[in-house]
């Protein structure tokens, strides 16, 4: 936990203009992270100075899990948080704990990755294509894995994995990669919230920094999880990482940044002054082709934010990304922060969860489009960015071709040839797209005890 507490410090900050303009509602501020890499923009925000250059005294308070986070930020507890992008969605539409979450700010691109056992691997790699150098072809389908859950199946032997929460990117990712590749990952029912009816792989819960040690102790063979989860399980020669998120959807969107939206009513220009923090954190993560990577990595490896080897943080922040041990590959947008316009909170992006939702049966029931975009809107809030986005360009903080000024809040199609399944996705049509999948619930189908209908 970090506290600013200097008195001269706080003076300061108080004779800025950006202050003095926003007359904030409250200053004193607590948000909530969990210990993963993506929570950096909170992180730095903190180190830079850049809540306290907007008058806001913050503390930083990492949570146990993200039903811990997630009811904090709910009763009060904590003011704000890094969340889950399906989190504030989900609270918003009644899916577990009914609540209206909002997110002003989304918090980066990609940053996740899938994780087998040794042993697994070792049975994937007869199934994968090689180059000339010998050495995998990526991306790697769940295809290559199919023959091993099903051999596991024939012996009577359940095939689990690891996703870090019911809503959170990393079970729909895990789910999409199984299912591109042929595997069945279950499904979600009113009566039945495990999300293992049907299933030919078995997901379940493990909280993110615990995912190396559940797999090495045979609990799990697989996860999916943010950094520096992936890269930790290569460090310790337990596991290798066989896709990131990156490879399976080009610059896909991940955490938000979560308020209620009691909170942004109530203190509107105190949202808007922490959004502005952390769009300049966002900035300088990203600035001058990621230069300020390094000393990002010593930040996040302290204790008291992710608390991981610098080394293993570095393997994803820096440009490329361990798979085999040695076998190191670039990916330099493995973890992106500003650019792409990764910050602005898209309607799109919301979609694309609320879809997920809807395939594996944790929305029921059919909804129109119509109900998709207005679900989207009530939580993204790209007009509280865009807000705060002009005070720092009117304070020569940021640049005005920075941000999508003109955008209606829907990005434009991802393509094909960026998704791992050749399937594209376009936020304005949600249902043609949740239809267009092969695998998951389509039309008004429905889960009735352990069978797909309708």
């Amino acid at each position: 936990m970090k506290r600013i507490a200097s008195i001269l410090a706080a003076t300061a900050a108080m004779a800025s203009p950006a202050v003095a303009e926003l007359e904030l509602e409250k200053d004193e501020l607590t948000f909530g992270f969990i210990k993963l890499t993506d929570m950096a923009p909170l992180a730095v925000a903190y180190e830079q100075g850049y809540f306290l250059d907007e008058g806001l005294f913050v503390t930083l308070e990492a949570q146990a899990n993200w039903k811990v986070l997630l009811d904090g930020v709910i009763d009060g507890q904590l003011d704000g948080a890094h969340m889950l992008a399906g989190q504030p969605l989900a609270a918003t539409i009644g899916y577990g704990t009914e609540a209206h979450i909002i997110t002003p700010f989304s918090m980066d691109l990609n940053g996740n990755g899938i994780t087998v056992s040794n042993e697994i691997w070792e049975a994937m790699k007869p199934n994968v294509p090689k180059m000339a150098d010998g050495r995998p072809q990526h991306p790697i389908s769940a295809s290559a894995l199919k023959p091993v859950v099903e051999e596991y199946t024939a012996a009577g032997k359940p095939f689990n994995m690891g996703m870090v929460f019911p809503v959170s990117t990393h079970n729909y990712e895990l789910r999409y990669w199984l299912a591109a590749g042929g595997i069945e990952p279950g499904y979600y029912s009113p009566e039945n919230i495990t999300g293992q009816i049907g299933a030919q792989a078995l997901l379940s819960v493990t909280p993110p920094p615990q995912m190396p040690a559940t797999m090495e102790a045979g609990t799990i063979y697989g996860y999916a999880v943010g950094e520096p989860w992936n890269q930790q399980a290569v460090f310790k020669g337990i596991g290798v990482p066989v896709i990131t998120d990156y490879q399976m959807w080009k610059n896909n969107p991940e955490k938000v940044f979560g308020i209620t939206n009691e909170f942004a009513e109530e203190y509107p220009n105190t949202t808007k002054a922490v959004v502005k923090a952390l769009i300049r954190a966002a900035m300088w993560l990203d600035e001058n082709d990621n230069a300020n990577r390094d000393e990002a990595v010593e930040i996040l490896s302290r204790p008291e934010y992710v608390g991981a080897d610098a080394e293993v943080i570095a393997n994803s922040m820096t440009g490329f990304f361990e798979f085999e041990k040695g076998d190191k590959r670039d990916i330099p947008d493995f973890n992106v922060f500003f650019r792409y316009n990764a910050t602005y909170p898209y309607y799109s992006d919301a979609i694309w969860y609320l879809t997920q939702m809807r395939r594996w049966g944790q929305i029921a029931e059919a909804k129109s489009d119509e109900w998709y975009f207005d679900a989207a809107k009530s939580v993204y809030r790209p007009d509280i960015y865009l807000e705060a986005a002009r005070l720092l360009v009117d304070e020569g903080m940021a640049n005005e071709a920075d941000f999508p000024w003109d955008s209606d809040g829907f990005k434009a199609p991802t393509p094909a040839e960026d998704i791992i399944d050749g399937i594209a996705y376009d936020g304005k049509a949600p249902n043609a797209y949740i239809d267009s999948l092969p695998i998951g619930l389509k039309g008004a189908q429905t889960v009735v005890g352990t069978e797909v209908q309708g």
